[in-house]
């Protein structure tokens, strides 16, 4: 027997979390291909020679299917913290910006604010992997796997060489989360020029004693828009939408089916 919706029970925040990072995953699975043609198309300087399409048959046709999933590891890792950063970090900027402004709920305004910081926040976890997904991306990478990026990457540059593209990281999420969590509509634009600017800075081979040609985000955004022209911050954006879309379905669907079946095993008052 279901009991009534005013009386059901919310379901405690683990159930939560594994339902959002199940779904996580299972997009993550789904749509990964896509990711690694974004990144090519983004890491590739001049004019795009080719789309998505010609992007995948290349990709299939010089190097194999299983190079579509090349990297897939850390952004498998990295879905958990991510998303339970993500969300306790929302949580708690939060609880502050209420208790800074007075307001008794939140506002429009502060969503904006909130998410904003969640997602700097939350780039400190992201950036790491990141870096390790897309030195395993590149068309030119050697490494053996993720451990073998860790290792060469710590050897040459030291433990902040893992967060070399932090700057373009935290405002890719600083917008991205503003906008999940308060307008999503009138910030998403701005996205995919961060996009491709992190890309460029975590996918470049560092050399001792010459100053990265990619090192910070808006310094970054005017090179590539001077020697490349304003197509080029969109590059990898077809890929990305293509993603986006459906991705978000397949979240919608799996978060839903997931906690469905949690509400059914725990039984009143949950269900």
């Amino acid at each position: 027997m279901s009991t009534p919706p005013a009386e059901r029970k919310p379901l405690p925040f683990v159930a939560n979390f594994a339902a959002g990072a199940i779904a996580g995953i299972s997009e993550i699975l789904t749509f990964y291909p896509l990711d690694v043609v974004k990144t090519r198309m983004q890491l590739e300087t001049g004019k795009t020679s080719q789309g998505v399409l010609g992007s995948f048959k290349t990709i299939i046709k010089e190097e194999g299917f299983g190079r579509l999933y090349r990297g897939l590891l850390p952004p498998l890792l990295m879905e958990a913290p991510k998303r339970a950063t993500k969300f306790a970090a929302n949580d708690f900027w939060g609880k502050r910006f209420l208790a800074l402004t007075g307001e008794k709920k939140m506002t429009q305004q502060l969503a904006i604010a909130t998410g904003c910081a969640a997602g700097a926040t939350e780039s400190f976890v992201v950036v790491p992997f990141e870096l390790v997904k897309i030195k395993l991306q590149d068309k030119s990478s050697t490494f053996a796997g993720p451990m073998d990026v860790v290792r060469q990457v710590v050897k040459k540059e030291g433990l902040l060489g893992l967060y070399a593209g932090m700057e373009a990281t935290m405002w890719r999420h600083f917008w991205w989360n503003g906008g999940y969590f308060g307008c999503i509509f009138q910030v998403r634009s701005l996205l995919p020029k961060a996009e491709v600017v992190k890309s460029r800075i975590q996918g470049a081979s560092k050399v001792p004693g010459v100053v990265p040609k990619y090192n910070w985000t808006y310094p970054a955004l005017v090179t590539i828009f001077r020697e490349e022209g304003p197509a080029a911050l969109y590059k990898g954006f077809v890929p990305k939408v293509l993603r986006l879309a459906p991705g978000g379905g397949v979240l919608l669907l799996v978060v839903e089916f997931t906690l469905n079946i949690f509400r059914q095993a725990l039984g009143p008052p949950y269900i």
